[in-house]
């Protein structure tokens, strides 16, 4: 694990912290990347963006070609560009460059030799009913048919999911390490995936004292991956997640 740095928190962090940010929920718990949970909070935390955290951005096998296909569909030489990695984790301007031939022509060649035969052909319905690259897409469409966290069988497939995607939450409380947010979350009506109505939730905004959210409030909203706190969201950063996670829900419920 490497020492974290000199605080150098801002309100607008570089490309790589702020996919340090987005993806260390699920890397904590072990589920994606490296085994290296300490470093990258270090590092997110700190606001450090040095060859380190680029070292450990690539190791998110998940992650990362997706980032490369929406560099490089907006002609960007850096895959960790701040607004790329927005892009990905929640829509922005650059996530339509990317073309369903384009998405199609990535998915083949990561995952069709390790889907069977009719969960292919699900994924192919997906891209061709306007699928991006967003990780909404990945967590309903992919992470079901490829393997929920790296080939364990999960018997509630649903809380999974809600708990990969990145959900929006209005902070209610600060409790210590955690926070009271008022969260929307999935469910499941007549055979459809759809946005339920808010609830109360504690989610996690510290680790040892170390976290994303210092000084949140109540009244902000916030990201959430993993039941843990990534990011405070602008009111642009919110209504792009929402309208990018809708679509995901729409094209997931054509295939379905």
């Amino acid at each position: 694990m490497v020492a974290a740095a000199a605080p150098t928190f801002t309100r607008v962090p570089s490309g790589p912290v702020l996919f340090g940010r987005y993806a260390f929920g699920p890397n904590r718990l072990g589920y994606c990347g490296p085994d290296e949970s300490g470093s990258l909070l270090a590092y997110a935390a700190a606001g450090t963006d040095d060859v380190g955290l680029r070292s450990l951005a690539r190791g998110f096998e998940g992650a990362y070609p997706y980032l490369r296909l929406i560099a490089a569909a907006n002609d960007l030489a850096d895959p960790l560009d701040r607004d790329v990695v927005e892009a990905y984790w929640l829509g922005n301007g650059l996530t339509p460059s990317v073309r369903p031939r384009e998405l199609h022509r990535s998915a083949e060649d990561r995952f069709r030799p390790r889907l069977a035969p009719n969960d292919w052909r699900w994924l192919e319905s997906a891209v061709a009913s306007g699928a991006r690259p967003v990780h909404a897409f990945h967590v309903f469409d992919v992470f079901p048919r490829v393997g929920l966290l790296r080939g364990e069988t999960v018997r509630d497939v649903l809380a999974t999911i809600d708990s990969c995607r990145i959900r929006w939450g209005r902070v209610e409380a600060v409790v210590g390490d955690s926070l009271i947010v008022s969260a929307v979350s999935l469910e499941m009506v007549g055979g459809r995936l759809r946005l339920a109505p808010p609830r109360l939730e504690t989610v996690s905004r510290w680790l040892d004292g170390t976290g994303f959210v210092d000084d949140v409030e109540p009244g902000e909203m916030v990201a959430i991956h993993w039941s843990w706190a990534c990011d405070r969201l602008t009111p642009r950063q919110m209504h792009n997640l929402v309208a990018w996670t809708r679509r995901a829900l729409w094209v997931t419920n054509r295939a379905i």
